[in-house]
């Protein structure tokens, strides 16, 4: 992975917290990416890019007004003001080499001297083993602080460690061989047809992620929903709030428009279209 700087910009050292997504049901991790930069008012310092990762180019997401810039599919965002490195991740990493695009993802964070990794990503609604919406939307979470997953500091907002994580699980176990390049031939690794339900987390992006930046020695916490395909905008909003929370960011500084905190991207406009025509009903 490489990582190349727009001219005159720079990876700044007070932002050592990294915020990244992790491609997932609903793109909900992304589009929390996406209104964390544009409340922020983060500015493009530079991009990744990485050969496990597939091409894709589009407009400017965040300004109404063109500026000629193109969106490609890594970018790295710094927020000054609220000590931030965020990376948008806009298109996905090829079948088969998720384990080598993370990494890469840790080599950059610990090159670059991030202290505090936090991944945003949802979990499939439809495989939500204890269903509980007297609270409304819940987060869950994965933390390296401890070695169960546990976090004391998201346990004070209320979260939930992620349901059924053991990292002697066979594939909670492989993976974090993997991370520490002691992965051999010999592992008891089931093919993609053989997983169970006890598989189904540890072989989603984030989990590889979270391994891989733990196998470097880095702070990584996980914030994690349940959602469904469709409209997931408010799922967004709540993992980009719970990311606040975990950081100390208040968003009620953003001066958001339309009267709220957020800064709705102005890609967002467009994309499930305009509402429906209410004289039908």
């Amino acid at each position: 992975m490489e990582f190349i700087v727009e001219d005159g910009k720079h990876l700044h050292e007070d932002c050592s917290t990294l915020i990244l997504p992790a491609l997932s049901i609903g793109n909900v991790g992304q589009l929390a990416v996406d209104v964390l930069i544009s409340s922020t008012r983060g500015e493009r310092i530079g991009y990744l890019d990485d050969p496990n990762v597939l091409p894709c180019v589009g407009n400017d997401a965040y300004r109404s007004t063109p500026q000629g810039d193109l969106t490609l599919p890594l970018e790295a965002y710094a927020s000054s003001s609220n000590s931030l490195t965020l990376i948008q991740q806009r298109s996905p990493v090829v079948k088969g080499t998720m384990v080598e695009f993370a990494k890469n993802m840790a080599d950059f964070a610990a090159a670059s001297r991030k202290k505090h990794i936090v991944v945003l990503s949802s979990l499939d609604f439809g495989r939500w083993q204890t269903i509980d919406m007297s609270s409304g939307l819940q987060i869950y979470y994965l933390s390296s602080a401890n070695m169960d997953g546990t976090d004391n500091e998201c346990e004070r907002f209320g979260w939930k460690r992620l349901q059924d994580y053991n990292p002697d699980q066979r594939l909670w176990k492989y993976l974090s061989n993997l991370a520490e390049g002691n992965a051999g031939h010999d592992d008891d690794i089931p093919s993609e047809d053989e997983l169970g339900e006890e598989d189904y987390n540890a072989s989603l992006p984030f989990a590889s992620l979270f391994s891989c930046f733990k196998a470097k020695g880095l702070k990584v916490t996980c914030l994690l929903c349940y959602c469904s395909e469709g409209d997931n905008i408010p799922e967004a909003f709540h993992l980009a709030d719970a990311a606040c929370r975990l950081l100390g960011v208040n968003p009620n500084n953003f001066e958001g428009n339309e009267g709220g905190k957020w800064i709705v991207p102005f890609s967002w406009q467009t994309v499930y279209g305009p509402p429906p025509d209410t004289s039908l009903f």
